[in-house]
């Protein structure tokens, strides 16, 4: 068995015997609780520490940019450090830092982080989105459509081209899939240019994050800190939410069942955990609680931080077995009902009024109740948390650069891919249909040119056929004109001889017969 992990020693008491985490215990969950500026990021940084030390790896979210210092060792100068040691009676402390690999989904303070859209999903995009009922059933259409058809979804351009491949044939995919409203895919789509205002066009893409990257040990056998730089992303909140639930569904459906285990395979801090359950659907809200419930089988361990305990939903607050409370501020009457949940989530202490000593507790002061060996939850306890040994506060932006260059992963995640995918495919798609169109289009203008230029052939030969014609009615015209004009140039001739010939006759005829009667009388007389 592990040796347990000092977290604090007892005050306000003669008893000062420490707090301790057991680490077989620690998959059963935790929760850090407590107002801004009372010492909670230390007690975050103290634990995982802790755990890294032993050899268990942790994924931890850095909101505020603190954490950063848990690669460098802590210093004797930390004047606040030195005095809770004395404070603690802690001796032969050795100040020594923590192996770390940066991650930043932006990738400018870490090794870029990225998802592929077919690994987020469709009900976790739904939530990202903002979508109501109706626009997620067709982003689950879309999804659907994507694996009938073989369209990898990697990014964003390629669930762009898809959700537009969707709403261009929305009549033909309302028949097979269920209705399809143009509008939710235009309203899914308005909201795919806010997230890639916001980042999301640097989280999805290749080449994805491998989980087994998060679960690894240095040459020495410390677990490697998985520090996130979240501060950036912490301005788009539903993004941060999503891609942290993203990444515990994807430990639980991706690890095997181990059961209980002497540590955990992974520890896993989620800060700000009240963004997660901020305006969560009831499927997502159910998923959560699964996962929550069931991950411990596999060896990892879910630590939710967060300012009250009321952030919590009640049937995740029950998973959680180990508890460190800072102080809450009772202010208001708001605030004087979430104190009062807060101690009544404890095992009562007949030492003292759980509820009071909330409000009375100083920074770096807390109450707390871990798992003992048989999984029972202890008495709250009043303690003053034991400092860590690393560096209090971020490293120099020169610091983190030697962080990310000497990782083993440099140079890896560092190199985008755009292999073939839904995008490439859908567009290729959509140019031969556009060539195949304008092919089309060409084939009936030749064809309606071959017509017209038929129908003036046709015109053309018809109107030649016609001048032929008329020119044959005109030559056979004047032929019979020529013939006629001969004809009657024959009957003048054959007249004016007639008439020749018939005046002389005629007279010769006269003379002849006045001759004889003139002869006659001439000779008579």
């Amino acid at each position: 068995m592990e040796n347990p992990i000092l977290i604090g020693k007892k005050s306000g008491t003669r008893d000062t015997s420490g707090q301790f985490i057991l680490p077989q215990m620690a998959n059963r969950h935790g929760l850090l609780t407590g107002a801004t500026g009372t010492g909670k990021t230390v007690s975050l940084q103290k634990i995982a520490e802790g755990f890294s030390k032993i050899g268990v790896p942790v994924f931890l979210a850095d909101v505020k940019g603190d954490l950063s210092g848990i690669s460098q060792a802590g210093s004797q100068q930390n004047s606040k450090v030195i005095d809770r040691l004395k404070a603690l009676d802690l001796s032969g402390y050795t100040f020594n830092g923590c192996p770390v690999t940066c991650w930043d989904v932006f990738g400018e303070q870490g090794h870029p982080l990225r998802a592929t859209i077919s690994e987020m999903g469709p009900l976790l995009l739904a939530r990202m989105l903002n979508l109501n009922e109706t626009q997620a059933g067709v982003l689950t259409i879309a999804f659907k459509i994507a694996d009938d058809n073989g369209l990898l979804l990697i990014d964003l351009k390629d669930l762009r081209a898809l959700l537009q491949y969707l709403g261009d044939n929305a009549k033909q995919f309302t028949i097979q899939y269920g209705n399809v409203s143009v509008a939710s895919v235009g309203t899914i789509q308005r909201g795919l240019l806010t997230l890639e205002q916001q980042g999301g066009d640097k989280f999805f893409g290749e080449p994805a994050l491998d989980l087994m990257d998060l679960i690894q040990t240095d040459s020495n056998g410390q677990g490697m800190i998985n520090l996130l730089v979240a501060d950036k992303l912490m301005i788009s909140p539903k993004l941060y939410a999503t891609f942290l639930l993203w990444l515990l569904s994807e430990l639980f459906e991706r690890l095997p069942e181990v059961g209980d285990m002497e540590k955990p395979k992974l520890l896993f801090f989620f800060d700000e955990a009240h963004l997660l359950f901020n305006d969560t659907s009831d499927a997502l809200m159910e998923k959560v609680e699964q996962v929550v419930r069931l991950i411990r089988s596999k060896g990892v361990g879910v630590y939710f931080c967060t300012q009250n305990p009321i952030d919590i939903p009640l049937k995740i607050l029950g998973q959680m077995g180990n508890r460190v409370q800072h102080a809450l501020r009772a202010f208001t009457p708001l605030d004087q009902k979430a104190v009062k949940t807060a101690a009544e989530t404890f095992r009562q202490n007949p030492k003292f009024n759980t509820e009071e000593v909330i409000s009375q507790l100083g920074v770096g002061e807390a109450l707390t109740s871990f798992l003992d060996e048989k999984g029972i939850p202890g008495m709250v306890e009043r303690v003053l948390i034991v400092p860590p040994f690393s560096q209090i506060g971020p490293v120099t932006p020169e610091q983190r650069q030697a962080l990310i260059k000497g990782s083993v992963l440099y140079g890896y995640y560092e190199k985008y891919e755009d292999r073939e995918s839904a995008y490439e495919i859908l567009t290729k798609q959509a140019t031969q249909q556009a060539q195949q169109v304008e092919q089309t289009k060409l084939q009936i203008e030749y064809e309606k040119q071959s017509a017209l230029q038929a129908k003036e052939q046709i015109r053309l030969e018809s109107l030649a056929q016609k001048r032929a014609e008329q020119e044959t009615r005109w030559r056979v015209r004047e032929e019979q004109r020529k013939s006629q004009q001969t004809t009657d140039i024959f009957g003048s001739l054959a007249k004016s001889a007639a008439r020749a010939v018939g005046s002389t006759v005629g007279r010769q005829i006269i003379r002849g017969v006045l001759g004889s009667i003139l002869g006659s009388s001439r000779k008579g007389w």
